[in-house]
């Protein structure tokens, strides 16, 4: 994390994609996946997300989000597997109890269905600033303090984990006991959560003082800072990804 945000800076193509681009990107692969049953067109988006994540060389900072989600896909496998309502063909047992294929076949599904929108969100806050992707979005017209609560979200959780992670080796450095059994780090949990929660609210509150000053509430034209660097590609690509969106809207209408 730099700066408070999961951006990973890096020279790659995927980075200097417009944000507006991968903006789009998130959201036509996330529909077709769910807008479509099929396992290979499934897996086949999946597989063009990781390349995006491959070539824009942040692939392996998205594996620990997709560990943390597999305790979400290990449900959906077992809960599928047990109690699909379509379930009638036994495909093996564990013990007495039988897996069906019907579940499992679905439970693949979302499986693939989860791993693309956490990958297709991993392309955007990995690749993109939010100050961009922010500032983009207020330019096509969007209220400003919607964009300030939009980076207020996309900046909290590395925000908070990083002060985090400074509270705990200052209360390491008094001499409290952070690392052990189980036993060992619930004791510490509260003493360590008071000081982030504080540590938060002051931030926030700073940061409401801030925007103040510099006029946040004024009514009058706003002007930027930096000029926003205009893919000379991103109009082609918004253009394949409406179509690609478009083309899997009417197979599921007319077909």
């Amino acid at each position: 994390m730099k700066n408070g945000t999961f951006y990973v800076e890096k020279a790659s193509i995927v980075h200097n994609v417009d944000p507006l681009s991968k903006l789009l990107f998130v959201f036509v692969s996330v529909a077709i996946t769910y807008m479509l049953s099929n396992q290979p067109v499934v897996s086949g988006v999946l597989a063009f997300t990781l390349l995006l994540l491959l070539l824009g060389k942040v692939l392996h900072n998205v594996l620990p989000i997709i560990g943390l989600s597999l305790v979400l896909i290990f449900s959906i496998i077992v809960v599928q597997g047990f109690f699909h309502p379509d379930r009638s063909t036994v495909w093996f047992t564990i013990g007495s109890v039988p897996i069906y294929k019907e579940g499992f076949s679905y439970a693949l599904l979302l499986t693939l269905r989860v791993l693309n929108m956490v990958c297709a969100f991993g392309v955007l806050i990995l690749t993109t600033k939010p100050d961009d992707l922010v500032q983009s979005l207020i330019r096509k017209g969007m209220s400003p303090k919607i964009g300030y609560v939009l980076l207020s979200v996309l900046q909290i959780l590395p925000q908070m984990i990083a002060a985090t992670g400074k509270i705990t080796d200052a209360q390491r450095a008094r001499g409290m006991e952070t690392e052990g059994g189980l036993s060992t780090r619930v004791k510490s949990f509260i003493p360590l959560l008071t000081p982030v929660v504080l540590n938060s609210i002051n931030d926030t509150r700073d940061r409401s003082i801030a925007l103040e000053i510099r006029g946040f509430n004024s009514t009058s034209e706003r002007t930027f800072l930096h000029e926003t660097n205009h893919f000379k590609y991103g109009f082609v690509i918004k253009i394949l990804l409406a179509a690609s969106l478009a083309a899997v809207i009417a197979w599921r209408i007319f077909i």
